[in-house]
């Protein structure tokens, strides 16, 4: 008997050591991810909302007409996700602040990289899509400084140092 219990512990601690040692970390844990559109692709009811890295959200609803910026493009890609510059503008507008996102008229991708439209007519330069986040609250610091009250376009390439200039439009009032 005791032979068979000393056996059974072995296996008993062999297997507790596999564990511990080889399989913990590895183990699955289940996680909800929500995924929620930051722009769209069309307009009305056959809008299709796409993800701040680029998934075209077939299976969710249409947005509302109007509540999220457009990506200037006829119909989503076959693969079901953007690549290339819509990917850019789409990582850009993913990383809009939420109170700024009712003010972001549309985006496009011109000869200094991806651009944003604000109802105002204010154009947002971001280059590429690299450091979106940091490049946002550049431009937020702007379009918040009380002295600037007109102008045509921030430039946020270098988010450190943003520029702006003109004095065609003039800003909204803060909610």
């Amino acid at each position: 008997m005791r032979p068979r219990l000393l056996s059974a512990l072995l296996v008993v601690a062999a297997l507790a050591a596999g564990y511990w040692f080889l399989l913990r970390g590895e183990t699955v844990e289940p996680r909800l991810l929500s995924v929620q559109p930051t722009s769209v692709i069309g307009a009305g009811s056959e809008a299709i909302g796409v993800s701040p890295d680029g998934l075209i959200l077939t299976w969710l609803p249409a947005p509302e007409e109007g509540a999220l910026p457009g990506l200037p493009l006829a119909e989503p890609p076959e693969n079901g996700r953007l690549s290339g510059p819509m990917l850019q503008q789409a990582r850009v507008l993913g990383a809009a602040p939420t109170e700024l996102r009712p003010y972001i008229e549309s985006s496009f991708y011109g000869e200094s990289g991806v651009g944003v439209v604000l109802e105002a007519g204010v154009e947002l330069r971001f280059g590429d899509a690299s450091q979106a986040a940091a490049k946002w609250r550049a431009a937020a610091a702007v379009l918040a400084d009380p002295s600037v009250t007109t102008l045509d376009y921030v430039d946020v390439l270098v988010p450190s140092r943003p520029a702006f200039g003109g004095s065609g439009h003039t800003l909204p009032a803060v909610p």
